[in-house]
């Protein structure tokens, strides 16, 4: 039994294929979830991609303007670079109208070349020359020259305004380790932890405006990081250089306008004695989630200009002012080939001063995209497993076009809550090896359904295709699930079919003969067995064991059993004139029996045999050894009678008790159409009268009647009642008789 199990247990099958899929897909993502492949990771960017289209453009805070030094700007004031004074006067009139905070997109890591002290410097030597006496005139004209740079720096200073600077990622050998950013708002280390240990992106050295622009003491990075595909998606809200943390140009300029000293990190879970993750930042009591690397996943409010773009030559006019009141500003560059476009998911250019407006609002609103690694990971295994189970189990259990249906509904459902339940609400949890599992776990039971249901097909075709009809095999075929080859109860109808005096009359017969005598009597009783729907289950020398309702159940079984009988008997009694033996035309008995059974595969682990077992069958065998008695040549019990459902006429014979057997067992003769008028004639309700003569133990009518009928209408039946009756009035039947005939 335990070995049977096992057996059970081991045995290949698809729904197993496709668990093993499931759970091999759980472990390759347990050793890759740390450090995605970049396909993997490709993939996750364009599912996210998708779904920043399918939502569109959202409304921004309303909080962020872009001054834009744009096509009609130098159109206006002339080509870029701008002189100093021109940019302070535009710092002038931005400042003026009382920003929140402004932020320039703008790098001045050298002194303005169109200031006049810059030009006179370039011809000091005409001055300079012996005998001209303009060497006195020329520092006093340089001491009454306003210095643009310097004009800029004093509006600037002690302004709500930050800097932009660039960082250098790569070693050139240029560091100046004095040259650093100043650090307006220091971020608060962790107790026992340096900033090094937190996976910060780290920068080689800053490029950095001139020292007469840094007197404002606000600065941020401006540099945009590009994933695999060239777009930008996550924005580091600080970077390390020289073991200190420094923020982003929007990162400061939403802590200047918040008035914040420092911000605190907040660090996640210790994954390695080397490295913590972050979780986010606090600034005045409010949290801001980030990545473990400190980075932000921006939530891209839509394409290109769905903020608010000022021209800058309309600041300088004064005619736009109004706009900036109160607002958090970004003073950028969008002119025709002054800068690179950057490829976002919405737009495959937006100027980069716009992607610091998205990182801005991000802050302002909080509520940048949440890339939580322990969310992913979880619902990673469990909709491996559950959506996997789901699927193997449609594709197995199932019809395979609901199999299919179902398959297609589950990857839909998992986009839609990916969709509606994640990103809608900000997450961004990777699900592209969550599609590559699931369709692996497709392809695998698919592949296996194939080769397993293919062999299951072919094993059913060369099993049954000689013992049932044509009909049954291709409805097994075409659904193999109906066949239960394990050994199980089932409610059939057993024919077992033989032939009157065959020994006597083999005897005399030779084998050759013999052979193509039993050919020809088999072939067209299983002709008809078959034609019936029936399963021929084996030959017993000359006779025919035949079973109804399986391998295939069917609700008719003991009609179609009683049907194939008749023709059965009506196909011997045609062919007399062929089928002989020793020069006499065969006479065959048929016993027919209903119940249940055991029905399964009961060979051995080198040949298959599918058959029936169980009382019912030997009683299936009983009737038609009582044929040899009983002058007729079917008899079916009262189990299959009650089953054909008066759909054939029936005449009752006797009821008796068979050898091994206790109970009562009714017996009844199915009639041709030709005697199903029987019933109603006055032959048969004497038959009855005297049928019940011979029960009440009246002996003496009951062979009087019996006698009459004989005599009458010939049938040998009612000779055998006479004579049982006068059998029993010379030697009576105990007082306990009740009608039933005992055959020993």
């Amino acid at each position: 039994m335990i070995s049977q199990s096992l057996q059970s247990i081991l045995r290949p099958s698809a729904f197993k294929a496709g668990l093993l899929t499931c759970i091999s897909c759980c472990l390759i993502y347990f050793c890759i979830n740390h450090n995605k492949p970049e396909f993997i990771s490709s993939l996750d960017n364009k599912l996210t991609d998708f779904m920043f289209y399918l939502r569109g453009a959202e409304p921004s805070s309303g909080s962020v303007v872009i001054v834009d030094i744009d096509e009609k700007s130098l159109s206006e004031y002339g080509q870029w670079p701008w002189p100093r004074n021109l940019l302070a006067e535009l710092a002038e009139k931005v400042l003026s109208a009382k920003p929140a905070v402004v932020g320039f997109d703008l790098i001045f890591a050298e002194k303005d070349r169109c200031t006049p002290l810059a030009i006179l410097g370039q011809h000091q030597d005409i001055f300079s020359q012996p005998g001209s006496g303009l060497s006195s005139d020329l520092n006093a004209i340089l001491s009454s020259i306003t210095d643009y740079d310097k004009s800029l720096g004093d509006i600037l200073d002690n302004s709500k305004s930050v800097q932009g600077y660039s960082l250098l990622f790569r070693e050139d050998f240029l560091k100046n380790e004095a040259s650093e950013p100043y650090v307006a708002h220091p971020v608060e280390p962790f107790t026992g932890w340096d900033f090094e240990n937190i996976q910060f992106i780290a920068a080689y050295r800053p490029i950095l405006n001139i020292a007469e622009l840094r007197r404002g003491g606000s600065e941020g990075f401006l540099n945009l990081f590009h994933d695999e595909n060239s777009k930008v998606r996550k924005a580091p809200l600080f970077v390390l250089l020289n073991k200190t943390p420094y923020p982003s140009l929007a990162m400061e300029m939403f802590m200047t306008a918040k008035t914040i000293r420092s911000p605190k990190l907040v660090p996640g879970p210790q994954q390695s004695r080397r490295f913590l993750p972050l979780q986010g930042f606090v600034i005045n009591d409010t949290f801001y989630r980030t990545d473990d690397y400190g980075r932000l996943e921006i939530n891209f409010r839509g394409p290109s200009n769905t903020f608010l773009y000022l021209s800058a030559s309309n600041i300088l006019n004064g005619t736009e002012t109004a706009y900036l009141s109160g607002k958090y500003v970004l003073v950028g560059i969008t002119a025709s080939g002054m800068i690179d476009q950057v490829r976002t998911p919405f737009s495959s250019q937006m100027p980069g001063v716009e992607i610091h407006a998205n990182i801005l609002d991000n802050l302002i609103r909080n509520d940048g995209l949440i890339s939580d690694k322990t969310l992913e990971n979880q619902l990673t295994y469990t909709i491996i497993l559950i959506a996997g189970l789901a699927l193997s189990g449609s594709l197995v259990f199932l019809h395979p076009f609901i199999g299919l249906s179902i398959s297609g509904l589950l990857f839909l459902l998992i986009a839609a809550g990916n969709y509606f339940l994640l990103f809608l609400e900000n997450n961004l949890v990777g699900f592209s090896f969550i599609y590559l599992a699931l369709t692996a776990v497709f392809l695998v039971v698919t592949l296996c359904n194939y080769f397993f249901e293919g062999r299951k097909r072919l094993f059913i075709k060369r099993a049954f295709s000689h013992y049932v009809s044509p009909a049954v095999v291709g409805e097994l075929l075409k659904n193999p699930e109906k066949l239960n080859l394990l050994v199980d109860n089932r409610e059939v109808t057993v024919l077992f079919c033989d032939i009157r005096n065959f020994t006597t009359l083999a005897e005399n017969t030779s084998p050759a003969e013999l052979s193509l005598f039993l050919n020809s009597y088999f072939s067209l009783l299983t002709d008809i067995i078959i034609k019936h729907n029936g399963m021929v289950d084996k030959f017993i020398g000359d006779a025919i064991m035949a079973v109804w309702g399986t391998p295939l159940q069917d609700p008719e079984h003991a009609s179609k059993a009683v049907h194939a009988a008749l023709e059965m008997a009506a196909a011997v009694a045609a062919h007399r004139d062929t089928l002989q033996l020793s020069g006499q035309p065969v006479r065959i008995g048929i016993g027919i029996n209903s119940g249940l059974v055991s029905a399964g595969n009961f060979g051995c682990s080198r040949r298959f045999d599918y058959t029936v077992l169980g009382d019912n069958v030997n009683l299936a065998s009983r009737m038609e050894g009582l044929t040899r008695y009983y002058p007729v040549t079917i008899l079916i019990t009262q189990q299959t009678r009650a089953l054909l459902k008066r759909s054939i006429t029936c005449r009752y014979i006797d009821a008796v008790r068979v050898k091994g057997r206790v109970k009562t067992v009714e017996l009844y003769e199915p009639l041709e159409k030709e005697k199903s008028t029987l019933l109603g004639t006055q032959e048969y309700s004497q038959y009855l009268e005297a049928l019940e003569y011979y029960r009440t133990r009246d002996f003496q009518k009951a062979a009087l009647y019996f006698d009459n009928l004989f005599k009458t209408h010939g049938d040998p039946l009612y000779h055998m009642y006479r004579q049982r009756c006068l059998s029993f009035i010379t030697s009576p039947p105990t007082l306990l008789w009740s009608g039933v005939y005992q055959h020993s």
